[in-house]
């Protein structure tokens, strides 16, 4: 019989890992073999809480990830599973998920003969600026149109929110590359794709997301999103789409028209026409909602388009980061 591993790559989750092992642990060993939760050295009471679940059900197991990213730990847990599992769930810590979700992964798995199954990632969000984040986070105009964003199709893709792999085609292509911080799912999907590996958008499967809750953090959280982007596009040389051109272009023309309006004023008409059709479409949402926090759309939307071409284009003028050197340092 085909046995599941459940991973959860985890830094300081103790808001939420004890409700999801909880949830997890509901389905039978028939269903989920081994339940590994591979830690970043956690500062926080994550480890304390996994040691307990680990007394009440023995599947469940703590990993040490010295490097601290979720590729790595991903990599480690997978290099340490018994050799019947086959098949490998990837879930992360800060998310809510479906009560059937595994057997609904594994059925989408084998019925649709992929390799590899993804999901939709749906933002939801409970204060203020979280709920204004999640709402353009789920929006084409947010996220360009991704189909494991906005939903409503299933079928394969080139990429999607991790889900479910065949352990021997994770293992073939050679796992996450560990040196990535972000954009590691969409670098491993090129390499699962080039293997001949098939990915399946289950587009009627949803993960509840909990969004940055300030725009400090989505702008740093956005900014290594597209530094993660470029950094793929360097190593494999694929073509980028319409969507991933659009934030660094609009990085250049922002920063183009601010310089030209030194010599004529006229140019700022470019970042005004931008700022009033952000403000346009939060306001709309608010109305259509009927949700005051809505209106915090355009400035989380400004944030996100700008952190995200900005940190495509550092990473296109600087090339590879320092994160290799960082974590070769914390493994050694």
């Amino acid at each position: 019989m085909p046995r599941t591993a459940v991973i959860i790559p985890t830094f300081n989750e103790e808001a939420y890992i004890g409700a999801l092992l909880d949830q997890i642990v509901r389905q039978p060993e028939a269903v989920i073999a081994e339940i590994v939760i591979a830690d970043g050295r956690s500062s926080d009471a994550t480890r304390a809480i996994v040691g307990e679940w680990a007394g009440r059900d023995a599947r469940i197991r703590l990993v040490d990830n010295p490097g601290r990213l979720q590729a790595s730990g991903v990599n480690l847990a997978v290099r340490g599973l018994p050799f019947a599992v086959d098949r490998i769930v990837r879930i992360d810590a800060h998310s809510r998920y479906p009560e059937d979700y595994v057997p609904r992964l594994l059925d989408a798995l084998d019925h649709n003969e992929a390799d590899s199954v993804v999901v939709r990632l749906d933002s939801i969000g409970s204060g203020i600026m979280q709920r204004a984040i999640a709402a353009v986070s789920n929006s084409r105009i947010g996220t360009g149109g991704s189909a494991h964003r906005v939903g409503g199709v299933s079928g394969f893709v080139d990429h999607g929110h991790h889900a479910v792999f065949r352990r021997a085609v994770f293992e073939a292509a050679g796992g996450y590359d560990p040196s990535f911080d972000a954009n590691e799912d969409a670098e491993l999907d090129v390499r699962i794709r080039r293997i001949g590996g098939r990915i399946w958008l289950a587009g009627d499967i949803e993960v509840g997301y909990f969004p940055r809750t300030t725009l400090s953090a989505l702008a740093r959280q956005y900014f290594r999103y597209g530094s993660g982007r470029a950094r793929t596009r360097l190593k494999h040389g694929e073509a980028l789409r319409l969507r991933q051109l659009a934030a660094p272009a609009l990085v250049v023309l922002m920063v183009a028209a601010l310089i030209l309006s030194l010599v004529t004023p006229w140019a700022l008409l470019i970042p005004t026409a931008y700022l009033a059709i952000l403000t346009a479409y939060g306001s709309g949402l608010a109305i259509c909602r009927r949700s005051a926090c809505l209106l915090l759309a355009a400035p989380a939307l400004a944030v996100m388009h700008i952190s995200w071409g900005a940190g495509f284009i550092h990473r296109l003028l600087f090339g590879r980061s320092k994160t290799r050197a960082r974590y070769d340092a914390a493994v050694q």
